[in-house]
């Protein structure tokens, strides 16, 4: 590996794990942090904020835009499919461990991953890719542990609404007005650092068990979206920026969120999710540096 190569791979990779890390010490060092709070910032004011003020910018052409978010419905589909078929065949429950096998960490890893890795361009991609999963999460990602269908935390979520705008605001060619749009860029700017703290404090707390399960689980996890990226990106014919934001969205490890909807519906299972959340993230230390140095 060309000392170029590890020079961009630590320049990109190093700041996600430093900044997590810091939270990730904060938990460990019993410092206070209000995940309730700083999630509720994030959610309602920092991420809404930064998706307006983003896709107003028109980083990159709404029909590229289109296509990736497309594409990024399918895959998601694609994974879902894939891994409920597996988890029949090794006979484990659906409802605990499909949610965190379709829907992958693309916001706490993927936007800084793909921000530091392609700049203001890859970071709309990637965006592209977040709505998809944003919706995933406040519908079937909830569904599925409630055993319920409620579409009320996605029609009550200002990050659904900001999307909304946000696109209005690409399609129609609309600029922010410069107060604005400085306002929104400003509070955006907080949502990657709160994110990455947030990930490593709840990293920090997680109580894994059934060890066994959750690494399999998660080895199975790199080899699914791995052939799904790989045959997604074929189909659509991406290059350059898109192609390797695609991936990297379908390389993050299972979402952290699966492990919270578990412990809120299905608190005796939660420690399953949280083994395999656990250990996706951790091969995560692996699987991007090899991806970023040999795949994209």
């Amino acid at each position: 590996m060309s000392d170029s190569i590890v020079s961009h791979l630590i320049t990109v990779i190093g700041p996600v794990f430093l900044c997590a890390g810091a939270g990730y010490a904060i938990a460990r060092f019993k410092q206070p942090y209000d995940t309730k709070i700083i999630t509720s910032v994030v959610t309602n004011i920092t991420m809404p904020a930064l998706v307006v003020s983003h896709l107003a910018a028109k980083h990159v052409a709404f029909s590229a835009f289109a296509d990736l978010m497309l594409a990024a419905v399918l895959a998601v589909a694609s994974m879902g499919i894939i891994a409920s078929i597996i988890l029949h065949f090794l006979n484990l429950p659906l409802r605990v461990y499909s949610g965190a096998m379709m829907l992958s960490n693309v916001g706490n890893i993927g936007l800084p991953v793909c921000t530091l890795a392609f700049g203001a361009e890859g970071l709309a991609y990637a965006l592209a890719f977040w709505i998809v999963v944003v919706v995933g999460v406040f519908t079937i990602g909830e569904w599925i542990p409630q055993g319920t269908l409620s579409i009320r935390r996605l029609v009550t979520s200002p990050s659904i609404y900001s999307v909304v705008i946000g696109l209005a605001l690409m399609i129609t060619d609309t600029p922010l007005p410069t107060i604005l749009d400085d306002s929104l860029t400003l509070l955006g700017g907080a949502t990657i650092p709160l994110m990455l703290l947030t990930l490593g404090y709840t990293i920090a707390l997680l109580e894994p068990k059934h060890i066994t399960v959750g690494a399999m689980l998660a080895l199975l996890h790199i080899v699914i979206v791995a052939l799904v990226a790989f045959v997604l990106t074929q189909l659509f014919g991406f290059t350059g920026v898109e192609r390797g934001v695609f991936i990297l969205q379908c390389l993050m490890p299972c979402s952290i969120f699966a492990y919270l909807m578990a412990s809120k519906h299905m608190p005796e299972r939660a420690h399953e999710v949280a083994s395999l959340v656990l250990f996706s993230t951790g091969l995560t230390i692996i699987v991007l540096p090899l991806a970023l140095a040999y795949w994209i």
